[in-house]
């Protein structure tokens, strides 16, 4: 077992750069790459860092040089003969040879792009621009990056007994809600928390207090590199940039509405079993189901990403139920901003309605809250969307409105073309 706060202390090792392979990333990154170099290859995209908690202010936290020595280090990796082959060679969701022969000879060649960052009102303006299948991959560790130079900068004034009781902290809060979830019966729960982590080492010990005190109730983890180093399941499907560009490149109107289901029938044809899972709320999860084509009733289940969870289910359940379909066969992966709490009374609830499954992020591998006396290292939302192709704007509509995005008078032609109702804004923390 790593000693973290000994780690921590001595952070500026050259053995602990924050990203330390072009694996540490979502497993659904690479899902979705695949898809997007057989499919949209020559694509040109931009994606952007947006920090939806406007009063952490990132350029006054984390030194530039410093951010910039560990963007810089990001784009001098590429794939090691280890980690080729076990993408090559691994069982994923019971798939041999999941990545295919010519993309992993893109993935072996692969250097990720130039960057360009500015500092402004506090903020970084940090964008990535280029071929779609290269610039994507800069999503994850960016932000991986900057979450953890921001807990470095808060940390860095502590001496080592100080870190070392906050550590054990932290430690005994994750193993009381571990402690809390053994008791639900047929309980499905994975690390999806690369993205907003404290740190990759505090990530990896969180991931292995999950397999060690749930057992087979903890699935996997989507951090492709610590899935491999623990020889624990890859997990992931899909995301909302895949729906949000292939929209922004539609012609029309017509297309635009037929974007997000061309998007999975693509899908369709590449993935199977357990990969096909809808991602609905992109532009609206009641609009997206009332007309859904029916053969998207027999894919395996859906994922519930934004606004009220409860919500959500309960339309998948009748959707499913109006097709015909069995929701006791079906499964809802619940993944926004859960905490104990909520999984405790999420699984009460449809846990013997349909098959239930967690992925939980920020608040498993960064729940700082209440252990320093500013609350100085609590999370907080950052994220990096794609925000044009091929020069148009992306939009997101949401399930909140508070996580939309995009061009106000685009917003209001996805929300006439997807026939978008009334929405309910909830808070978001993370």
């Amino acid at each position: 077992m790593v000693d973290i706060a000994t780690r921590v202390y001595n952070h500026r090792w050259k053995m602990d750069p924050i990203v330390r392979s072009l694996i540490d990333t979502d497993f659904y990154k690479l899902l979705m790459c695949q898809s997007v170099l057989r499919n949209k290859p020559d694509t040109q995209v931009t994606f952007s860092l947006i920090n939806r908690s406007t009063t952490v202010r990132l350029a006054d936290l984390v030194d530039e040089g410093e951010l910039r020595a560990q963007l810089d280090h990001i784009r001098t990796l590429s794939l090691t003969r280890g980690e080729s082959t076990w993408l090559r060679g691994n069982t994923f969701y019971g798939k041999r040879q999941m990545f295919t022969p010519e993309f992993m000879d893109w993935l072996e060649g692969l250097r990720l792009p130039p960057y360009h960052l500015e500092r402004r009102d506090g903020q970084y303006e940090l964008t990535f621009e280029g071929m779609w299948p290269e610039v994507m991959l800069w999503e994850v560790p960016a932000l991986s990056v900057l979450m953890e130079l921001r807990a470095r900068a808060v940390l860095e004034g502590m001496k080592k007994f100080e870190l070392q009781i906050l550590y054990a902290r932290a430690m005994t809060k994750l193993w009381e809600k571990v402690e809390r979830l053994r008791p639900l019966e047929g309980l499905r729960i994975a690390d999806f928390g690369t993205r907003r982590r404290h740190s990759f080492l505090w990530q990896d010990w969180c991931v292995q207090a999950m397999h060690e005190g749930l057992g087979e109730r903890f699935i996997g983890t989507s951090n492709c590199l610590i899935a491999k180093n623990r020889d624990l399941e890859a997990i992931g499907t899909n995301a909302h940039e895949l729906p949000m560009v292939h929209a922004a490149l539609a012609e029309t109107d017509e297309e635009l509405a037929r974007a997000p289901y061309k998007v999975l029938a693509d899908w369709h044809e590449e993935h199977d079993g357990n990969l096909r899972i809808i991602l609905p709320d992109t532009f609206g999860t009641e609009s997206f189901l009332r007309r859904a084509p029916d053969w998207l009733a027999g894919w395996t289940g859906i994922r519930i990403d934004s606004g009220a969870p409860e919500k959500g289910a309960e339309l998948a359940i009748r959707w499913w139920q109006a097709h015909g379909e069995d929701p006791r066969k079906k499964m809802i992966i619940f993944s926004d901003g859960l905490d104990v709490e909520r999984i405790v009374q999420l699984h009460a609830r449809f846990s013997e309605r349909v098959r239930c499954s967690f992925g939980w992020g920020t608040l498993l591998t960064n729940d700082f809250r209440g252990l320093t006396a500013d609350d100085s290292l609590a999370p907080f939302s950052l994220v990096c969307k794609a925000v044009s192709a091929d020069g148009r704007p992306t939009v997101k509509l949401s399930d909140n409105p508070r996580k939309a995005m995009g061009p106000q008078d685009e917003i209001a032609r996805y929300r006439r073309v997807f026939e978008a109702g009334e929405q309910t804004a909830i808070e978001v923390e993370v």
